[in-house]
């Protein structure tokens, strides 16, 4: 079994990695090996932010996917979550959607992006609907699975002591106990949404998949990079504050 690194030496070798990498890039980008339209230098993308800050076309870009992506994330987390715990604890309802759910699971988010332009239109409901759909799927399984894993001793506990009702059974005993797995699976749903950020937007709805697009379109690929630099941000930032109220969350765990 490996030793665990400690902090700031774990901090230092992953700056380390980062730069490596981006010496690499540069320098395969300048020798001329790959032409410097298709791969642009790292060093080519400040300049690239800069002309797009002034002109305020990353800030619109940004808040536009911010828009739809909160909104699917909090859509498709809630609705995940509910569905999941409810298969888990009530046998009738989970046998009755579970061929639904079979059928359906296997099918990818991007499938249905001729339907979200036929019920919503070119719009930010059809993108807000796709992110939704992605991140319900993963909040619903993680919730099933942490719910069907709560210890069913502490179930038959809460019996005991007079907690065997719907409302206290579920909020003193089963989320409780199955709150570690479902933010886990949360967290996972907000990388994936990023993803099919980039895919619900890049049928004209406008947003960071949006500019990508057209920017590729003039093969000007230190915007394309830019943007995909402001993705890996911007979902750096989420994962990172969420962590932090998770960490609040499960504070009794330690």
């Amino acid at each position: 079994m490996r030793q665990p690194l400690k902090f700031h030496t774990s901090i230092g070798l992953s700056a380390l990695g980062v730069g490596v990498f981006l010496l690499a890039w540069e320098a395969l980008a300048r020798s001329g090996i790959v032409p410097s339209g298709l791969l642009p230098s790292p060093s080519a993308v400040p300049a690239a932010f800069v002309a797009e800050f002034r002109s305020g076309t990353w800030q619109a870009m940004v808040m536009a996917s911010l828009s739809h992506y909160l909104s699917g994330l909090a859509l498709g987390t809630f609705l995940g979550i509910a569905f999941g715990t409810a298969a888990a604890m009530w046998g009738v309802w989970d046998a009755a959607q579970a061929w639904v759910v079979r059928m359906l699971r296997p099918i990818p988010s991007i499938a249905w992006i001729p339907f979200a332009i036929i019920w919503f239109g070119v719009s930010e409901a059809a993108a807000t609907f796709l992110i939704a759909l992605t991140v319900f799927w993963i909040n619903y399984y993680a919730s099933y699975a942490a719910v069907r894993g709560v210890d069913k001793d502490l179930i038959e506990l809460g019996y005991a002591f007079g907690q065997g009702g719907l409302i206290p059974r579920l909020f003193k005993i089963v989320l409780p106990g199955a709150l570690p797995g479902i933010l886990s699976g949360v967290r996972a749903g907000l990388g994936q949404g990023w993803m099919t950020v980039v895919a619900a937007e890049l049928f004209g709805i406008a947003g960071l998949g949006s500019r990508m697009s057209d920017a590729s379109g003039l093969l000007a690929t230190n915007i394309v990079v830019l943007y995909m630099v402001t993705i890996a941000a911007l979902y750096g930032v989420c994962d990172f504050l969420f962590m932090q109220v998770q960490q609040r969350v499960l504070a009794w765990q330690k």
